[in-house]
C-alpha cells in the first residue's frame, strides 16, 4: 500500500479540507449546502473542493451538471480521515 502521509499531512494544515471531508463523509453534498453547513465563503470551498478531488479524496458524483454538483468521499478519502 501506497504511503499516505503526504495525502494527510496536505489535509491536516487546511481546517478547510479537513472540514469539508468530514462534512462529505456523512453524506454527499452541494458547494452552497458546504458553504451553509461550515459558514465558509463559498470561493474557499470551490478551491478546497479543486484541491481534495485532485487528491482523489472526493469526487464529484454529477460532472454532467455545470450548477449545484454533489461530492461525495471516496475510499482513500475515508482511509485518510480515520487516521487523522
Amino acid at each position: 500500500m501506497v504511503n499516505n502521509w503526504h495525502l494527510i499531512g496536505k489535509v491536516n494544515a487546511s481546517s478547510y479540507r479537513k472540514k469539508i471531508l468530514e462534512s462529505l463523509s456523512k453524506e454527499p453534498k452541494t458547494p452552497t449546502i458546504l458553504e451553509k453547513e461550515l459558514d465558509i465563503k463559498f470561493s474557499h470551498i470551490s478551491r478546497a473542493l479543486k484541491e481534495l478531488e485532485d487528491m482523489k479524496l472526493i469526487k464529484c458524483l454529477t460532472p454532467e451538471l455545470r450548477k449545484n454538483k454533489f461530492y461525495g468521499i471516496t475510499e482513500l478519502g475515508k482511509e485518510i480521515l480515520e487516521k487523522l
